[in-house]
Order: structure tokens, then C-alpha cells, then sequence
């Protein structure tokens, strides 16, 4: 006959083994998350710098895989999250079969405005050097693309930038046509730097291979911090002042590897996005 005491050892054995299954399912899961985080960021832009010193980061990662990992030992709390409650409203699955014909004025002045959830961000494109990026912007948020979309990624090491664009919020959705490379050769990228302030488009470029130009579709990446990127991305607008400190509340609340790069802790969502000519 068992004691109550070797019953109460038994009982907390059993306890103690169930929770180091489930850690031990929590590592596993951890893994395939990092790992995957790292393997498609292909059309999600680039990888860590890491990545990027090795000439790596470029492309789309299906191809050149990189795992970006966190030890199980240091998972990071995860910080408040300083945004407001998402506006009530579903993604609208958008698809078209090729690029809008070119309706923008390339002399005039457009501002695309995302009202997100953690203030709002304004941008202003240039529709001058960048017609073609600027008119999908103007024809997709005209049909409300991007609205109640997630910005899924955020990197703070190396890079510093929050990625936004695709309605899918894994990286690989897009609208369903590509738009061409523009304004590469731009004063602004001086020393494969692309400045705080800069909005540019996420592709699939491989730049161990030379394939994935004019790769573009919906996503694209605002930078907060000055960022050592080689000049592959579309340079097409500038963010506002006030924007710029949106950027910052995001980036301080950090990422939830723990790493530089991973999903917002910040839950940044478009409510609605609007493109204004004037």
C-alpha cells in the first residue's frame, strides 16, 4: 500500500516531469519559429547583420537560409506593449494579376498617411523618382490594402527598421504583381547607408546570385536609425517628424526574440492608410 507521502513524491515527480515536457515543447517551438523567422526574409527584405557582413542578407532566404536563434536559457520577458487596441475591422484579401497602369502625377506632391495603433505615421513619396512604387501605393490604398494589416517585423541590431506591407503578416504576402527596382542611384544612400527617416521597398534580391530585381510588391520597411544596407531597395519616401517618434516608442518596446529581429512587442497595426495628392 502506498503512503501518503511516497503518493505526495509520486504526485510531484509526475508534476515536475510534465513541466519539463512542456519547456522542452516551448524550446522546440521557439526553434522553428527563429529558424523560420530567419529563412523567409526574402521578400521581408533582409536579414541580420550578420547577413549582411557575409552577403547574405539580401535575398529571399528560401534560397540562402540563415538561422537567427535564441537560447532557450536567455528567453527575454516580453516588454509592455505601449500601442492601443487594433480598430474593429478584417484584411481585405486582394489580389490582381498585374501592375495598375501609371495614373500619378510625377510633378505633384503625395502623402501617404498610415493611422496605426501606435500614432500616426506620415510619409512623403516621391512620385518624381519613384513613379512606379508611388502609383501601386496610390492604387492599393485607394482599395484599402492595407488596412487593419500588421507590421510584422521589427530589427534593432544592425538594422533598424519596422516592416510593414503585407496583409498575410508573415512576410511573404504581396498583391499579387511585382513593380520594377527605381531610384537606386539616390544622394541619400551614400556609403550603402540608408538614413533614418527613409521608406523603401522590400524585395527578393539575392545578391550572392544577382536574381530577385524588380521584385517588389506591397511591403516595404520604414528605417528609424541609420542602417548599413547596400542599395537594393526602392527609396521612395520620407517619414514625418512626428512619425519618426512613433518609430521610436516601437522600437523601444523591442522584438520578442530578444535578438534584433522578430515580431513587434508593439502591436502595430494600420487601422486605415490614405494616399493624398497635393
Amino acid at each position: 500500500m502506498v503512503s501518503q507521502e511516497q503518493r505526495r513524491r509520486q504526485l510531484a515527480r509526475e508534476k515536475f516531469l510534465r513541466q519539463q515536457q512542456r519547456r522542452t515543447s516551448a524550446r522546440r517551438k521557439a526553434h522553428v519559429r527563429n529558424a523560420v523567422i530567419a529563412s523567409v526574409l526574402g521578400v521581408i527584405l533582409v536579414g541580420s547583420v550578420a547577413l549582411y557582413t557575409t552577403d547574405v542578407l539580401k535575398g529571399d532566404d528560401k534560397k540562402d537560409t540563415a538561422s537567427a536563434e535564441v537560447s532557450p536559457s536567455a528567453s527575454p520577458s516580453k516588454a509592455p506593449d505601449p500601442c492601443e487596441k487594433a480598430a474593429a475591422g478584417k484584411v481585405k484579401e486582394l489580389t490582381y494579376k498585374k501592375e495598375p497602369a501609371v495614373t500619378v502625377d510625377k510633378t505633384a506632391k503625395y502623402t501617404m498617411d498610415l493611422q496605426t495603433t501606435c500614432g500616426d505615421i506620415g510619409i512623403t513619396m516621391d512620385a518624381a523618382k519613384t513613379p512606379r512604387t508611388v502609383n501601386s501605393f496610390n492604387f492599393l490604398v485607394n482599395k484599402g490594402y492595407l488596412d487593419h494589416t500588421k507590421c510584422h517585423r521589427l530589427t534593432t541590431q544592425g538594422i533598424y527598421v519596422l516592416q510593414c506591407g503585407d496583409p498575410q503578416g508573415t512576410g511573404m504576402g504581396g498583391p499579387g504583381y511585382t513593380i520594377p527596382d527605381e531610384n537606386l542611384k539616390d544622394t541619400r544612400l551614400k556609403g550603402d547607408v540608408y538614413p533614418a527617416g527613409t521608406v523603401a521597398m522590400a524585395n527578393q534580391y539575392n545578391g550572392q546570385t544577382g536574381e530577385g530585381k524588380n521584385s517588389g510588391g506591397s511591403q516595404f520597411f520604414l528605417v528609424f536609425q541609420d542602417s548599413p544596407l547596400p542599395a537594393n531597395y526602392t527609396p521612395f519616401g520620407t517619414i514625418s517628424e512626428a512619425g519618426m517618434k512613433v518609430l521610436t516608442k516601437i522600437a523601444e518596446a523591442g522584438e520578442n526574440t530578444g535578438a534584433g529581429d522578430g515580431t513587434p512587442n508593439a502591436t502595430v497595426v494600420i487601422n486605415k492608410a490614405t494616399v493624398k495628392k497635393s
